[in-house]
C-alpha cells in the first residue's frame, strides 16, 4: 500500500502562523518537560539547531517555544551568546518559596469552604498515587504527583491568575523541588498532603490553610538546610550551588 502523502503546510500567511504557534507549543511542553525531568540542568546552553534536529521540526517552533520558556520562568536569554536554563539563587528560591507559602494559605482556606466531595476525592487520589511512589521509593513518579497534586488545589480555587503566577514559581524551583526528595523527606511530605487534604475534607479552613502554609515553609526549610550542607562539602573554586550534579 502506498504511504500517505506529507501533509501541506499551507502557504497563507495567517494559517502558517497558526500552524507554527501550534508547534510551537508541542516543543514547549516537550521542552519543559526536559527541564523538569532534570535532563537539561539549570546552566544549560540551548541550541535551536539541536534541538530542532531532536524534535523533528524548523527553527521557528524552537524559537518560539524558547519565548514562551522564558516568559514561564525556566530559561534566560544572553545577548550575544544564546538561551540557557535558569539557574535560581538560593537567596531568590528561599524568596519564592515564602510567595509560594501565602498563596497556599488562601488556597487551604477556600478549599475547605468550597471543595466538593468528588473534587475531594480527586485530590485523594493523588495522595494515595504518591504514597504507593513513597512505597516504592520511586521519587521521579512521586515528584510527578506532587506536582499534579498542588497544581489541582490551585486549580480548585478557581483564580486564573493565581494559578498562573504559581506555575511559574513552581517551575524556577523545580531543580530545588527535586533536590529535596529523598526517601525520608517524600515519607515526611506525605504526611503532611495527608493533613492538608484531611483538613480540607472537614471544611476546617484555618487547619487547611495552616497545613499547606507550613507545608511550603518545610519545604523551605530542607531547601535551605541542604543548600548549606552541600555549600559545606564543597571546596575550591566559589560558592556552591544546587545546581551542581
Amino acid at each position: 500500500m502506498p504511504a500517505a502523502p506529507a501533509k501541506k503546510v499551507s502557504s497563507h500567511p495567517v494559517i502558517a502562523q497558526l500552524q507554527c504557534h501550534s508547534l510551537a507549543n508541542v516543543v514547549q511542553a516537550e521542552i519543559e518537560r526536559m527541564i523538569l525531568d532534570g535532563e537539561l540542568g539549570p546552566g544549560a546552553k540551548l541550541t535551536e539547531a539541536t534541538l530542532a534536529d531532536q524534535l523533528g521540526v524548523s527553527r521557528g517552533p524552537v524559537r518560539e517555544a524558547f519565548r514562551m520558556l522564558e516568559e514561564g520562568g525556566l530559561v534566560r536569554t544572553e545577548k550575544n551568546r544564546g538561551v540557557f536554563v535558569r539557574d535560581v539563587p538560593i537567596e531568590e528560591a528561599l524568596e519564592i518559596f515564602e510567595v509560594r507559602a501565602v498563596m497556599d494559605l488562601y488556597v487551604g482556606r477556600k478549599l475547605a469552604e468550597t471543595a466538593a466531595p468528588a473534587q475531594v476525592r480527586e485530590l485523594r487520589q493523588l495522595v494515595e498515587a504518591m504514597d504507593q511512589a513513597v512505597k516504592a521509593g520511586d521519587a521521579k513518579d512521586y515528584h510527578r504527583f506532587n506536582l499534579a497534586f498542588h497544581d489541582r488545589l490551585l486549580e480548585l480555587a478557581g483564580n486564573a491568575k493565581l494559578v498562573a503566577t504559581y506555575r511559574k514559581l513552581v517551575n524556577e524551583l523545580s531543580l530545588f523541588r527535586r533536590q529535596n526528595l529523598t526517601d525520608e523527606s517524600m515519607a515526611v511530605y506525605s504526611r503532611e498532603h495527608r493533613a492538608i487534604l484531611k483538613a480540607i475534607a472537614s471544611g476546617d479552613p484555618e487547619a487547611a490553610g495552616q497545613a499547606m502554609y507550613q507545608h511550603v515553609m518545610n519545604s523551605r526549610e530542607r531547601t535551605r538546610l541542604n543548600w548549606e550542607k552541600q555549600r559545606g562539602s564543597t571546596t575550591g573554586s566559589g560558592a556552591a550551588s544546587l545546581a551542581t550534579p
